[in-house]
């Protein structure tokens, strides 16, 4: 195959969702099976706003371990150990979603009796309750539009929150995938990525 530089591909813009993961039971999380309008939310799924300029990083991860056996000076078969996705994310929003998120707690009402004084708060527990979630990672390069969906996760590491009069607040996030009956989750296109002529591209006008 020869060399074609219209297939590099680049992420100038995309999206991070989130929802509960799914449980099978009557209102659960349905996960999204098409590659969507590159705008929209997948329905049950909410936004996290703005990212930072670094974007997300996804990291595909395998281990594995050499057979070695006597007639033989390298290995004649890898065997897998352990398989992990990632997603690495810092958003730049501050609102309750975000917050929540990275904090792995809910805002409640401050209460004065049984008047609301205006006042939230937020409790850092010393064991943080990081619920599992879906995610759906979006980047789209002109009408070419690819979708990440991982239907179970949870939050592995948190980066630290600088405060200071030049640079927002910004939260950053580490999110580790979750087996899924026997997958880790799946991407979806509308790009023809197999060269078979078949794609939902919109028509040139």
């Amino acid at each position: 195959m020869a060399n074609d530089a219209r297939k590099i591909r680049f992420a100038p813009n995309g999206s991070l969702f989130i929802a509960p993961a799914p449980t099978g039971g009557i209102g659960s999380t349905v996960l999204p099976t098409a590659v969507g309008d590159g705008i929209a939310a997948p329905v049950g799924y909410k936004s996290l706003g703005y990212i930072d300029p670094a974007g997300v990083t996804l990291t595909p991860s395998v281990e594995t371990q050499p057979v070695e056996v006597w007639q033989s000076a390298v290995p004649v078969l890898y065997n897998v150990t352990k398989a992990s996705f990632s997603i690495k994310a810092t958003m730049q929003e501050t609102n309750e979603l975000t917050t929540e998120l990275f904090w792995g707690s809910e805002w409640k009402p401050v209460m004065n009796g049984q008047t609301v004084t205006g006042d939230y708060r937020l409790d850092l527990s010393s064991t943080p309750d990081f619920k599992e979630l879906s995610l759906v990672v979006d980047w789209q390069q002109g009408a070419l539009r690819y979708r990440c969906v991982i239907p179970r996760a949870m939050i592995s590491d948190r980066g630290a929150i600088q405060l200071n009069r030049t640079e927002n607040g910004k939260y950053e996030l580490t999110i580790e995938a979750l087996d899924f009956n026997g997958n880790l989750g799946y991407v979806l296109t509308n790009e023809d990525i197999t060269g078979e002529g078949v794609s939902n591209l919109p028509a040139p006008a």
